[in-house]
């Protein structure tokens, strides 16, 4: 298969944690969600153990008490980081945490909520190595599934500051007590694609060969 080497860089080089430019009154149809699901299952996981669970909220009642539980558990710790950055003018970050604030007011505006989840929990004191495993066969497939929404027009933003209240938010969707929850993704159209490269340090100033 020949694949188009241009378009699939420009798709991983401009898929953007997308926060002010979601639609928020663009509906979402299942069916796209499940088109991009399936795809996102197609990444490899650990051991083949395909431990990845995914929930899917649409309900804008459980939307809400969800975007509840997300401003009860970071809206005071992301102002503070915002807050800090701009003190020591690091004004791209300061600029990230002005938008993580927006998106704080307006979670329950997102049409479609995803947490991704794993079947089993590590258990505590779990070593770094098993835990490596562990996440690393549920983060490639959540990044498929980013790229595939990317790729019809919709934009999606990887947050986990819910965790800190994960329990909260099993009781509200039901989740067993034997499945982890991972991340939450607001997930709508997007207000334009004209998105564009991120400002990163050269490859070269962070990256050793052979030895550090």
């Amino acid at each position: 298969m020949q694949f188009d080497i241009a378009m699939t860089d420009e798709l991983l080089a401009t898929t953007r944690a997308v926060r002010r430019r979601l639609d928020f009154d663009r509906p979402v149809p299942k069916a796209v969600i499940n088109e991009c699901l399936e795809l996102a299952v197609q990444a490899p996981t650990g051991g083949n153990s395909q431990g990845w669970r995914w929930l899917v909220v649409d309900d804008p009642d459980k939307r809400k008490a969800l975007a509840d539980i997300y401003r009860e558990a970071g809206a005071k710790y992301l102002a503070a980081a915002g807050a800090r950055a701009t003190e020591q003018g690091d004004h791209q970050t300061a600029r990230v945490y002005d938008s993580a604030m927006f998106l704080v007011d307006n979670m329950h505006r997102a049409p479609v909520h995803v947490i991704p989840c794993v079947q089993g929990r590590p258990a505590d004191g779990t070593p770094a190595v098993h835990l490596a495993g562990y996440f690393g066969s549920i983060f490639p497939a959540i990044w498929s599934f980013q790229l595939a929404l990317r790729a019809r027009g919709l934009g999606s933003v990887l947050t986990t500051i819910h965790l800190f209240h994960e329990q909260k938010a099993a009781q509200l969707l039901g989740i067993p007590d034997d499945v982890m929850q991972v991340a939450l993704l607001p997930i709508g159209y997007t207000k334009g694609t004209d998105f564009k490269r991120a400002k990163r340090p050269p490859v070269a100033n962070i990256t050793h060969w052979n030895a550090w």
